[in-house]
């Protein structure tokens, strides 16, 4: 089966704030083909890569990464804001392309030579992404990659550049303009 994702992606002018171009995947969440189709490809890298663990930050990265997981057969751990994790944790600081964040997971989340696959569905300026590979190494994990639905270029769009070094996968390339 073959569908052409990027028909699944509404572009948005001016959201969150003037000057953004936000590319929105909940059109892709509404269609049962689509989705699935795009988990299943995730996870054929996932594969690839021989996760044993999946990541995802808050929120659309639990929208990928959750059925991602149950695909490759492993666990799924949450990467959230602030205020939302229960038990004890770690975190890191990161700039996105509009404003800063930190990211939280919990301390006893991630094994000690475990092969994480960090899932979401847009790398951009890659903060949150490189900002979860932080805190799963920090944690003795070893980022097996990143896959992403979508990967933004141009415009300072230069997320690729931030994770040099690590595996990454993504199924649509799309401009931010």
């Amino acid at each position: 089966m073959s569908i052409n994702l990027e028909d699944y992606v509404a572009s948005i002018r001016d959201f969150p704030t003037k000057g953004i171009l936000f590319r929105d995947i909940t059109p892709m969440l509404l269609d049962a083909k689509a989705y699935d189709y795009s988990t299943d490809l995730l996870a054929e890298y996932g594969r690839k890569v021989n996760a044993e663990l999946v990541a995802g930050p808050e929120s659309r990265g639990f929208l990928f990464g959750c059925p991602v997981a149950l695909k490759l057969g492993v666990g799924f751990t949450p990467i959230r804001k602030p205020g939302k994790l229960p038990r004890e944790t770690i975190s890191c600081k990161y700039d996105l392309e509009y404003g800063s964040n930190e990211i939280f997971i919990h301390k006893d989340s991630v094994k000690p030579g475990q092969r994480v696959l960090i899932v979401d569905d847009l790398l951009a300026t890659g903060g949150t992404a490189k900002a979860a590979a932080r805190m799963v190494e920090e944690l003795g994990g070893i980022v097996a990659g990143f896959a992403f639905v979508v990967e933004l270029y141009g415009n300072g769009m230069e997320g690729r550049k931030v994770l040099d070094g690590y595996d990454v996968f993504n199924i649509l390339y799309l401009s931010d303009q």
